[in-house]
C-alpha cells in the first residue's frame, strides 16, 4: 500500500484535459494531496500521466461496476479517501417539450446518478474512519433557470437539493459536505453542448429558435467568463479549510445570479427574455 502525498487522498470525477475538473485536481495536487484522477478514458487525461501526484483511473460515474472497481483500486493502493469531489457532467441543450426522452435520462444518469452511486460507495468507508468530505458540484444555472437548457438546469438543482440533504445526514458521521456551484467558468463545456446539440433531431415548434438555442450552449465561454485555474485555486482553498463552507460560489455570473434567485419573476422572465431572444 502507498503512502497519500502530503496526506489528503482525493478522488475527482470528469477529468478530461481542458475542463474544471482538471484543473481541480491540478489545484488539490498544489496544495500537496495525492489526487485520483478519474475520467471514462484515462487518454483524455493525458496531460496529468507523467506526474507522480496523479494517479489515473477509468471511471464511468453511469456505471455502479465501474464505481466500485475504481473505488476498491484506490482503497487498496491507499487504503483511504479523504475527498470525493463528484464534477463529472454533461450538458443538454434544447427546448424541453422536444428534447428525446433519452436524452434527458442520460444527463441524470450523469449528474445526478453518477454522484449518488459515488457517494453510496464512499460513504460507508468514511463514515468507518469519521472523517470525510463530499463535494458535489452543481451551477448557477439552478438558481435561476432561463430556457434552452431544462434538462441540465433541473439536473443540477436535483444535485443541489440533494446535497443539502445530504448535509445533514451525515453530519452525524463527521463527514463535510459541499455545494459548489460554478459561475461562467472557461473549460470545455461549450464545445461539448455544441457536439450534443448537433445530435439532436431537427426541431419542430422551436426551429426559428435555433439561432437562440445554439448562442446559449456555448453562452458560459465568453471572453469574460472566470479562468479556469483561478476557479479551481480559490475552490480547493474552500473545500481544504478546517471548517468548509457548505456552499461555495464563484464565477462571472454568479453574483447576477445569485440576484436573480431572489428577483420576483416577472423580473426574471423580462431579463431571460431580453438574453436568450426568448
Amino acid at each position: 500500500m502507498e503512502k497519500a502525498y502530503g496526506g489528503q487522498v482525493v478522488i475527482i470525477t470528469g477529468c478530461t484535459t481542458g475542463g474544471i475538473g482538471n484543473a481541480l485536481a491540478r489545484a488539490f495536487a498544489a496544495e500537496g494531496c495525492t489526487v485520483v484522477a478519474t475520467s471514462r478514458s484515462v487518454r483524455s487525461m493525458s496531460d496529468l500521466e507523467q506526474d507522480s501526484r496523479f494517479f489515473l483511473q477509468e471511471l464511468d460515474v453511469r456505471s455502479e461496476e465501474s464505481v466500485q472497481h475504481a473505488l476498491s483500486t484506490v482503497l487498496e493502493r491507499f487504503g483511504q479517501i479523504d475527498v470525493l469531489v463528484n464534477n463529472a457532467g454533461v450538458q443538454c441543450v434544447g427546448p424541453v417539450a422536444e428534447v428525446p426522452l433519452s436524452a434527458f435520462q442520460s444527463t441524470f444518469d450523469t449528474n445526478l446518478f453518477g454522484p449518488i452511486r459515488l457517494i453510496q460507495a464512499v460513504v460507508p468507508h468514511m463514515a468507518s474512519r469519521r472523517k470525510g468530505t463530499i463535494v458535489n458540484v452543481g451551477s448557477v444555472t439552478a438558481l435561476s433557470p432561463g430556457p434552452w437548457t431544462g434538462a441540465y438546469t433541473a439536473s443540477k438543482a436535483a444535485v443541489h437539493s440533494l446535497t443539502d440533504s445530504l448535509r445533514f445526514e451525515l453530519k452525524p458521521f463527521g463527514i463535510d459536505v459541499i455545494t459548489v456551484v460554478p459561475g461562467a467558468i472557461v473549460s470545455n463545456i461549450g464545445n461539448s453542448a455544441l457536439a450534443g446539440y448537433d445530435k439532436m433531431p431537427e426541431w419542430k415548434l422551436y426551429k426559428p429558435f435555433e439561432a437562440a438555442i445554439r448562442y446559449r450552449a456555448n453562452l458560459s465561454q465568453r471572453p469574460d467568463s472566470t479562468p479556469t485555474q483561478v476557479f479551481a485555486k480559490k475552490t480547493v482553498e474552500a473545500i481544504l479549510k478546517k471548517n468548509p463552507p457548505p456552499w461555495f460560489c464563484y464565477g462571472r455570473f454568479s453574483t447576477m445570479m445569485s440576484i436573480m434567485y431572489h428577483m420576483p419573476l416577472f423580473l426574471r422572465d423580462l431579463a431571460f427574455r431580453k438574453l436568450m431572444k426568448s
